[in-house]
């Protein structure tokens, strides 16, 4: 579990940059320059990730069971990301009404994702692995609450109907057909 924790430790921190060090965060931008910024932020996240995503794999394998869920919690998980999968794709379509209401949909996504896959794995290495990212996603957005809000756009129903319809689409292919390639388990 420890290089489940390193990795993660990698990749949430670099994404907490913004919450406990904005002020130094711009003063590497403006030093490195965006690109370069952004590139070593992509790098050095891309390694955390990778680090958390196999160390939990390996949890996985002798697991510390703290409790044995419910199977109906199951259910509730699938039925929680359906909500996950529109709010984290509107965070990418521009002009839909979710993300001019909500500001910051991608987070709100990885709340609900963490939460929902807290109710279903009471494996010691599951609550640490979705309750950093829960813990993460509460701070950040709470940060990113306070910020200056960018500038208003007018949400357009287009701009709707195609997140709901991507959100969707890929929520069945994700629970249908890739969950249990990625996580190795199947949805049901």
């Amino acid at each position: 579990m420890s290089v489940m924790i390193v990795g993660l430790v990698i990749f949430l921190g670099m994404h907490s940059i913004r919450i406990v060090a904005d002020d130094w965060r711009g003063a590497q931008i403006r030093k490195m320059g965006e690109m370069r910024w952004k590139a070593l932020f992509s790098v050095v996240s891309i390694v955390g990730l990778a680090l958390a995503i196999w160390g939990y794999g390996h949890m996985r394998l002798d697991p510390t069971w703290v409790w044995h869920p419910p199977t109906g919690m199951r259910h509730a998980v699938a039925l929680l990301m359906l909500p996950a999968f529109i709010l984290l794709v509107a965070a990418y379509v521009p002009n839909n009404h979710i993300k001019a209401k909500l500001g910051h949909p991608m987070v709100l996504a990885v709340k609900v994702w963490a939460f929902a896959h807290l109710l279903a794995n009471g494996r010691l290495g599951d609550i640490v692995f979705f309750g950093a990212f829960l813990l993460w996603a509460v701070l950040d957005f709470r940060t990113a609450r306070r910020r200056q809000p960018a500038p208003a756009v007018s949400p357009r129903m287009s701009g709707t109907v195609i997140t709901l319809a991507v959100g969707f689409i890929a929520y069945y292919l994700f629970a249908f057909h890739l969950h249990v390639w990625v996580a190795g388990v199947p949805v049901m």
